[in-house]
């Protein structure tokens, strides 16, 4: 199931709308001007998952109930098989499968992560991403140029980087070939649970 932008985009205005939250407080809790805040919510541009996670904070919901509309409702242990998860495209054709979309009070979202190569980002600065807490990612295939504020590393499969994701980070994949990563966000320790 993959979810559809107007639908998810319809939901955080509802939310923030039955919480009486102005548009301007969520434009400044997604980091993002009140107009460009305006055409997300409204489903006009695409939503990134750092939105996402930053819409759902704020609105102290899952990330998944913006998702799919239900509250995830698994506890003790959640099971999903390869293949099986919350399929979300996003952001110049990455591919991320939340591989824990019902667990309930999670304290960190799993997600296994395809790059897309793409021949013109190779020789561009890497757009930076920012969310609170901390990032693990696990290459499993392929090549990923990961850049950390002014620092650039080359991971290859096997290698792992975690990082304060609340500074800026980002990563593209390199070597002709899509790169496939394990990336597991986890939620700022002050963070409440849902």
């Amino acid at each position: 199931m993959e979810p559809n932008i107007k639908e998810v985009a319809n939901r955080i205005r509802a939310l923030r709308e039955d919480m009486d939250i102005s548009a301007q407080d969520m434009a400044d809790a997604t980091g993002r001007s009140l107009a460009e805040y305006e055409k997300q919510e409204s489903g006009e541009e695409d939503l990134s998952f750092t939105f996402l996670y930053k819409c759902a904070d704020r609105l102290g919901v899952d990330v998944i109930e913006l998702l799919t509309g239900e509250n995830p409702h698994l506890t003790g242990y959640s099971l999903t098989r390869a293949g099986d998860g919350l399929v979300i495209r996003r952001r110049a054709g990455f591919e991320y499968l939340h591989k824990a979309p019902h667990f309930r009070n999670k304290l960190a979202e799993p997600f296994l992560v395809t790059a897309p190569y793409i021949p013109e980002e190779q020789d561009a600065p890497i757009h930076l991403s920012y969310h609170e807490g901390q990032e693990l990612d696990l290459i499993i295939s392929g090549q990923m140029r990961f850049a950390y504020e002014d620092h650039v590393e080359t991971l290859e499969a096997g290698d792992l980087v975690m990082y304060d994701s609340g500074r800026g980070h980002g990563m593209i994949a390199i070597g002709g070939e899509p790169c496939t990563f394990l990336a597991v966000v986890i939620k700022p320790h002050e963070a409440e649970i849902r």
